[in-house]
């Protein structure tokens, strides 16, 4: 067996097991791992990124599916809200899968790094709002919800998530309960996830040609077929037990963990990136200069 399965497997596992015990959506973990896994590999530097997100968001079609299902099985889906946001997450994440394939692979990588940063200090500073009941007249009109969807759906294709990290707060904002942001942002993820994925498809036929020769086996575009299926398995199994984990371990204090390790990942991304090498205010060997 191929080394390089049991690494996407233990991927799969390790990112199901974290998106179920801290309701989170697996995008913001597996694509860190899925870059070096593929660096290891051998994905050149190029389209490393670019493959990890869009595999990401391959993987993400799959997980969606089981979670808005759960979601729906309570009635914590605001289908109105959907359909109006749903043609602007479909447009916006692929225009986001567009934006991400021009971008330089070593900058995509930072702006990761930044991402998995900002999601720690969130998980590490902010608390669960208490529930509110809902509040629609602060909901937009059906052409700003429309937009606020294509505003979510750019911003999640470029950073390989399902746009809870966005969704949830949005929502909760425009005066949805907590319920009902996470549960319509659940299905939120499946537009974000197909058309993002189809677009970094789309858009990673057009890399250059000496890249496409040093890709492996089971590249399509910007999407690792091998690797969507093994993560796509692994992690649907074990989502099911990091959620039941979370009514047996202390949650808060795991979030916590989480939380720095984010800080730890995202950090390392951001250096590995040498996106700041030339800056004058930042030393790569840790010390910052001023």
């Amino acid at each position: 067996m191929d080394i390089y399965i049991l690494y996407y497997l233990a991927a799969g596992a390790i990112s199901g097991l974290l998106a179920g015990f801290f309701g989170i959506g697996g995008g913001m973990i597996i694509v860190p791992i899925l870059i070096y896994i593929f660096k290891v590999q051998g994905v050149p530097e190029a389209a490393l990124t670019h493959v990890g997100i869009g595999t990401s968001l391959t993987t993400i079609i799959v997980t969606s599916i089981s979670s808005l299902r759960a979601h729906d099985s309570g009635g914590a889906v605001n289908w109105s809200v959907w359909k109006r946001m749903a043609p602007g997450l479909v447009i916006g994440s692929f225009i986001g899968a567009g934006v991400a394939s021009v971008i330089q692979g070593n900058s995509l990588q930072a702006i990761i790094g930044i991402g998995a940063f900002l999601v720690g200090l969130k998980m590490l500073f902010t608390k669960n709002k208490s529930l509110e009941e809902n509040n629609f007249s602060k909901l937009p009109s059906p052409l700003g919800q429309t937009s606020l969807g294509g505003f979510i759906g750019i911003f999640s294709a470029i950073f390989g998530i399902g746009g809870g990290t966005l969704t949830v707060p949005i929502l909760s904002y425009y005066g949805l309960k907590i319920q009902k942001a996470v549960g319509t942002s659940a299905a939120c993820g499946l537009p974000i996830a197909a058309s993002g994925a189809f677009g970094f498809f789309v858009f990673g036929q057009f890399v250059d040609p000496s890249v496409k020769e040093a890709l492996p086996n089971g590249v399509l575009g910007f999407v690792h077929i091998y690797a969507f299926i093994c993560v796509s398995l692994a992690s649907f199994f074990t989502a099911r037990m990091g959620a039941k984990l979370t009514h047996k371990l202390p949650a808060a204090a795991l979030k916590k963990a989480f939380a720095v390790m984010l800080l730890i990942v995202g950090i390392k991304l951001i250096l590995n990136s040498k996106v700041f090498m030339n800056s004058p205010l930042i030393n790569f060997s840790g010390v910052f200069l001023f």
